[in-house]
């Protein structure tokens, strides 16, 4: 275990994969151990802490590391490291914990992936850490709101003894340790490196960039995106890499390669962008690209960026020289219409067309199925996106109603589920409240806890059906704010996602009430039931608003048809049609 290495490019690694014959006595002490199952993103920080791409760490940060890199972006040795990289766990998971206890660390399948030697376990502050870390505590920034509403409330630090790295059977060929990746260089005869972060598509803009970069600083290019974790609502990696791929050939021969990082990102805009830097030391760059506003979330709820466009710029260029990784500065390209080419903002002439289009409207255009201009992308990458981004009248969707017991519901989803299967053209299922209990939830009861089971498997069913191109209609009383936007999260980036408030007065839904449900929670003999003793949180975001006192349920049914077709899911023709 930690065993240094010293390849010819970058920093010293630290490996902490054990040897064949230790790996095999961990796996047969880890019996007497507890087990912690890891989440999706503590399995790409544990995967660069065992390969070395986290070097110096020696495994989950201990408290002083944890409170050094908070406040100052310092190890308790004094190394520069910006993130905390700390393993979260739940308090009943932890009670049992102390220093010198060990914990196997597994994947989803149960797979033991490495032994954790607890030198530290701890209940941090979460909102002083997204406050030091993030310069935020909003939700809206989902490096803040991980940190302080998703993620566990106890941590626990110590060193690693891996047994196995995560398992991937997608694009191997792409995926490097860092030690493979200095290898490679070595076998290439680079020694200047030059890398690019990314966690987007790739188009004209960004080659040109990159190109630029390259050839400023006479370095080989090494496209480097992440993998992990991202920003919710981000294009799906398996689509990228197809599109960096086919861009690989714009490049001079021989002097651009690609290769994946698993990292889970935090979206940290300046302290990120340093963080990115020490990672792409590891892999044995000499040179990393910061351009506009590096990892940064976007805007908070009152429209103002997070961070200033070049705040990242500006904290890696102080410590550039300490970290031994020259920064290659880049500010936004624009393309110039006039010249038909891209150039930096600040080089654009004055009076210049410049012409652009952001992730917005090109999302639009694809969703409209209407042109992307070539000044703006590749055929080759319109032609990947357009693949696995289809026009909205070809994706599929969900149609998610709300409301209380007696609003409607089942018979307006019923109404609607009839005109879709009227039109054809896409499968429909209709997932309502109380067959889903039946079939799905039998064993759950009527606490927030179960319910937001029960409203979760939905999401999960809708969100399979929607990413296959189907209709997914579901009609549960789902009561409450957060699970609503959970399952909207889910299934927003695999088609449409439209959540109809059937906002009837409770006296309405009372006075329809067939089953007597009401009036035996009244009674007491229902507990826990909506309306009456359980709260009913009523949705800010809803798509369409309906009360259904004074509307017929084919009137209410036919709303929501108008909104989809102004929204461009039914209605027009197809693509597949088209094409026919």
């Amino acid at each position: 275990m930690a065993d240094h290495l010293n390849p010819p490019h970058g920093g010293v690694l630290v490996n902490h994969m054990a040897a064949p014959e230790r790996a095999q006595e961990l796996k047969a002490e880890s019996r007497d151990w507890p087990s912690w199952d890891l989440t999706a993103r503590q399995v790409c920080d544990l995967e660069l802490l065992l390969n070395g791409g986290f070097s110096p760490l020696r495994g989950f940060m201990s408290r002083a590391d944890y409170e050094g890199v908070r406040d100052d972006m310092r190890l308790s040795d004094g190394s520069l490291w910006p993130i905390p990289i700390t393993l979260d766990v739940k308090e009943e998971f932890a009670k049992n914990l102390k220093a010198g206890s060990t914990v196997a660390l597994r994947d989803v399948e149960g797979v033991m992936l490495a032994a954790l030697h607890v030198e530290d376990v701890w209940s941090p502050d979460r909102a002083a850490e997204a406050e030091a870390v993030f310069n935020s505590t909003s939700k809206a920034h989902p490096g803040a709101d991980q940190v302080i509403n998703k993620s566990n409330p106890v941590y626990v630090g110590g060193s690693l003894e891996g047994v196995q790295l995560p398992a991937h059977y997608d694009f191997r060929s792409l995926r490097l340790t860092p030690a493979e990746l200095r290898a490679e260089f070595v076998r290439l005869g680079w020694r200047r490196i030059v890398a690019f972060q990314t966690r987007n598509p790739m188009h004209r803009a960004h080659v040109e960039l990159t190109l630029r970069a390259a050839k400023q600083v006479e370095a080989n290019l090494l496209i480097n995106p992440s993998v992990g974790m991202t920003k919710p609502g981000d294009v799906e990696y398996y689509v990228r890499v197809r599109c960096y791929q086919e861009l690989l050939p714009k490049y001079p021969r021989d002097t651009a390669k690609l290769a994946l990082l698993p990292l889970a990102m935090r979206m940290g805009g300046p302290r990120e962008a340093l963080w990115h830097a020490i990672i792409r030391k590891n892999h044995g760059c000499s040179h990393f690209i910061v351009g506009r506003d590096h990892a940064g979330p976007g805007n908070d709820t009152d429209g103002k960026p997070f961070y200033g466009p070049y705040d990242a710029q500006e904290l890696l260029r102080k410590h550039e020289k300490e970290l031994g990784v020259t920064m290659v500065p880049f500010q936004m390209m624009l393309y110039l219409e006039d010249q038909d080419c891209y150039v930096p903002e600040d080089e654009v002439p004055q009076g210049a067309r410049v012409l652009n289009i952001s992730g917005t409207e090109l999302r639009k255009r694809l969703n409209e199925g209407r042109e992307i201009p070539s000044w703006f992308t590749y055929s080759e990458v319109e032609r990947e996106l357009r693949r696995s981004y289809p026009p909205r009248q070809d994706q599929g969707f969900t149609v998610f109603f709300t409301g209380l017991s007696g609003s409607g519901k089942s018979t307006i989803a019923n109404v609607l589920r009839t005109k879709f299967l009227e039109m054809g053209g896409r499968p429909v299922t209709l997932l309502d409240g109380d067959i889903v209990r039946k079939n799905l939830s039998s064993e759950l009861g009527f606490s927030r806890e179960h319910r937001d089971i029960n409203i979760r498997r939905i999401g999960y069913v809708a969100s399979e059906i929607t990413k296959n191109g189907g209709i997914a209609i579901c009609a549960p009383i789902a009561p409450y704010d957060n699970i609503r936007k959970e399952v909207r999260g889910m299934i927003a980036p695999l088609g449409g996602f439209i959540l109809v408030h059937l906002a009837t007065p409770l006296e309405t839904c009372e006075g329809r009430d067939r089953k007597g449900l009401y009036a035996k929670a009244r009674a007491g003999i229902l507990p826990q039931f909506t309306g009456v003793s359980d709260p009913y949180e009523a949705p800010t975001d809803a798509d369409v608003t309906i009360d259904t006192s004074d509307a017929t349920p084919e009137e209410a049914a036919q709303e929501v048809f108008l909104h989809l077709e102004r929204e461009g899911y039914i209605g027009g023709e197809s693509a597949q049609a088209k094409n026919a």
